[in-house]
């Protein structure tokens, strides 16, 4: 068979419309739909709804007055959203949503009254078991690190391409958006001195990677971690030198942007501080912020970090665990990163290695992507690390902040932390086929800097033998597609028993 050729994607694979539908936590039996608008200059309609179309040609549908809308900044009289709910679904099944506003009757221009559908998406609800080797995978969608400006569409366009036409073994089901959805401090003239305007800028700021980013918030029940973009470079600390974040040591500017970067996360975002839900009994996922709630001390306060350590110690199967950061790192002096908190990482890592499960962990922020694989403690547990970053470079002076692959630190945890009794450091495995291939960068260019080509992974998950789990990945270019437009394969697939 002669090799595909390549092709640069096409027109109608692109985003576009300004009203937005977010498809967030589905269940067995309920999904949560997101509607409104983050453009400031659209009206907020009297009259709207969602209407689910069931696999059985039915129609359910959620009415939306003037009085149900809300708004996602405090303080700030434009940009409106709804949040709907819909339960008694069911398990492992397709399900079609339509967002809808009511055009009144105009006589002056001869319209009649109507609906009009502003925007529609698709999803599945979890299934009761995973599916068994012989059948496609329960698969995740996951990504990070998603910068507008060279991108135009063409992370969305390729996730939409494989979610709708790719093999159903490789459809994601689900997705995991794991930090740096908005890059809210890039730029020069990031920060204003007025709150008002600092608000229109976080507004705008989403608007424009929403509607960008429309088809993977449209496919399937999406899940979002801040990473620290979501607010400002090594939030919350200001004690950066970057040019453009000085305003921050402005008392009223810092808080202004503290609260309209928070609204966000809470009310666009909807990101949870730890949650967990679980596929039967096969498998149990794990999502927990360490970006929003830190401090000097901790990455997360004492009564939610007890939630992930309760969730690390029970498992019962292997675990899922999904973070905005990595957890196989060095000592970083620029940043803090989760080393940075050697006593929780410490109890964290105790905790993981506690139930002799194995734990995959899916997260990015380090701008390339990469599997790398590590005992946990001394159970027989492993640690089984997968980063997907970015789903679109920085360009100009924050490409400069670009990365390509890195095969370190060479040993896990570091011995500088380890304060765990009978547990040694020990080799860490990376396998180069296994990470993301890299482009040069040129001076002249957008791109000054060698960078990770812009990705996104799938990650899936069956049933075998004797209660173990199989994990398929793979890792896909959202700017290269091969004849049929679907995106191109990077490296896959790695697979792995979980025990």
């Amino acid at each position: 068979m002669p090799a595909r050729k390549n092709v640069k994607i096409k027109p109608d694979e692109t985003v576009t419309g300004d009203w937005s539908l977010v498809i967030h936590r589905v269940s067995e039996s309920s999904a949560e739909i997101w509607v409104g608008a983050l453009y400031a200059q659209l009206a907020m309609p009297k009259k709207a709804r969602v209407d689910l179309k069931l696999h059985d040609g039915r129609t359910r549908t959620k009415k939306i007055t003037a009085s149900n809308w809300d708004r996602p900044l405090r303080d700030h009289e434009q940009r409106f959203f709804c949040l709907v709910t819909f339960t008694g679904l069911e398990p492992g099944k397709r399900y079609e949503v339509y967002f809808s506003r009511y055009i009144e009757k105009n006589d002056a221009i001869g319209r009649g009254a109507q609906w009009q559908e502003l925007r529609d998406g698709t999803f599945r609800t979890l299934p009761k078991r995973l599916p068994t080797k012989s059948q496609a995978s329960f698969t995740v969608g996951m990504g990070s690190c998603y910068y507008t400006h060279r991108d135009g569409g063409q992370a969305a366009g390729a996730y939409r391409a494989l979610h709708d036409r790719g093999e159903r073994s490789v459809q994601p089901d689900i997705t995991f958006l794991t930090g740096d959805q908005v890059y809210l401090d890039i730029g020069f003239d990031s920060l204003s001195l007025r709150g008002r305007e600092i608000r229109q800028r976080i507004g705008d700021d989403y608007a424009k990677h929403w509607q960008m980013l429309g088809s993977i918030l449209t496919r399937g029940g999406t899940w979002m971690l801040p990473d620290d973009h979501e607010y400002w470079n090594d939030w919350p600390f200001t004690d950066s030198m970057l040019p453009n974040l000085l305003a921050l040591k402005i008392p009223k500017v810092k808080r202004a942007w503290s609260r309209a970067s928070k609204d966000a996360v809470k009310n666009i975002q909807r990101c949870q501080r730890v949650e967990t839900f679980d596929i039967g009994k096969d498998i149990s996922f794990c999502l927990a912020d360490l970006r929003s709630h830190r401090s000097e001390e901790r990455f997360l306060p004492i009564a939610d970090f007890k939630r992930l350590i309760d969730w690390a110690r029970n498992l019962k199967t292997p675990g899922v665990l999904v973070l905005p950061q990595p957890l196989i790192v060095e000592w970083n002096k620029l940043e803090r990163n989760l080393l940075t908190y050697t006593t929780q990482y410490n109890d964290l890592l105790r905790a993981l290695a506690g139930s002799g499960h194995d734990v995959v962990l899916l997260t990015g922020d380090v701008h390339f992507g990469r599997i790398a694989r590590a005992n946990l403690g001394d159970n027989g547990g492993r640690l089984i690390e997968i980063i997907a970053s970015p789903l679109s470079n920085l360009t100009g002076l924050g490409g400069l902040a670009t990365a390509t692959p890195k095969l370190k630190p060479k040993h896990f945890p570091d011995s500088k932390v380890l304060k765990m009794e009978g547990w040694t450091s020990t080799d860490v495995i990376y396998d180069k086929s296994f990470n993301v291939s890299t482009k040069k960068g040129w001076r002249s260019s957008a791109y000054p800097k060698a960078r990770t080509r812009e990705h996104f992974m799938t990650v899936g998950f069956n049933r075998g033998a004797n209660s173990n789990v199989q994990l398929t990945v793979n890792a896909w270019r959202v700017r290269e597609r091969d004849e049929d437009n679907l995106p191109v394969r990077d490296f896959g697939p790695f697979v792995e028993m979980l025990k």
